[in-house]
């Protein structure tokens, strides 16, 4: 088993995570790990430096937040080409999207409870699969078109009034942005086929593909809310702006 000497260059007060960050960044900056090698997991993390679960994931986070890495859920976490370490996406409010396209904003609460999440998403938010999340699910219209389906949890302490909010004249994005500040964000996109249940939802062919996007968010340190966005592909297109410093 490696080790991580705690008095580093950077003091004796240096937090673990730090310096497993600063080991990884060290391989990365050697040429060690180079351009989408794939980074050691949490669990090869815990192992190799006898550190905490939540001390390897807070480290690998950061390294994400900061660009030097890119996680794909069930798959794993990659060193991020260094020309492309602009933020792919920001957390927009998508109400807020649709008024500035000068269209009209509007939401259906299709289910709103308190439930046992998924064994994927318990695992993302770090809550034992027995205790319940606050779940909804919304479907977003523009101009009373279907234009995402939005499945989400929330930590029931994070936000204890979740549930009781009008998501017909607010979103959750924005109640939690208020109740929850928003301080890091990941987020998976991928092409997948609807359920029958999204794709009635969205009013969608069947054949149709879906665009999704696993978003998970953090406040205070701790993840707060898990939400799984599914757009009709033919609807719907995500941009980013990538500065190459030319």
């Amino acid at each position: 088993m490696s080790s991580i000497v705690r008095a580093g260059a950077r003091g004796h007060g240096e937090p673990l995570y730090q310096k497993l960050k600063d080991h990884v960044l060290g391989d990365i900056r050697s040429g060690r790990l180079r351009p989408h090698d794939r980074v050691p997991s949490e669990t090869e993390l815990v192992h190799e430096f006898g550190v905490s679960r939540m001390t390897a994931n807070r480290a690998l986070r950061e390294l994400a937040s900061d660009g030097y890495v890119v996680r794909q859920a069930g798959v794993g976490t990659f060193v991020a080409d260094i020309h492309a370490r602009s933020q792919i996406l920001q957390v927009r409010n998508i109400a807020d999207e649709i008024v500035e396209r000068g269209h009209v904003h509007s939401a259906r609460v299709v289910a709103r409870d308190r439930i046992a999440p998924t064994a994927d998403v318990s695992r993302r938010l770090g809550i034992p699969p027995t205790t319940p999340a606050l779940h909804t699910l919304i479907v977003h219209q523009e101009n009373g078109r279907p234009i995402q389906v939005e499945d989400r949890y929330v930590v029931s302490d994070a936000a204890p009034e979740y549930l009781q909010q009008d998501f017909s004249r607010t979103t959750p994005n924005e109640y939690l942005s208020r109740v929850a500040p928003l301080q890091t964000v990941e987020h998976v996109i991928s092409a997948r086929m609807p359920d029958d249940r999204v794709r009635a939802l969205l009013e969608m062919k069947a054949g149709e593909p879906t665009l999704v996007i696993d978003r998970l968010t953090w406040s205070e340190d701790r993840p707060v809310s898990a939400a799984r966005l599914h757009h009709p592909a033919s609807r719907y297109e995500l941009t980013a702006n990538f500065d190459t410093g030319a």
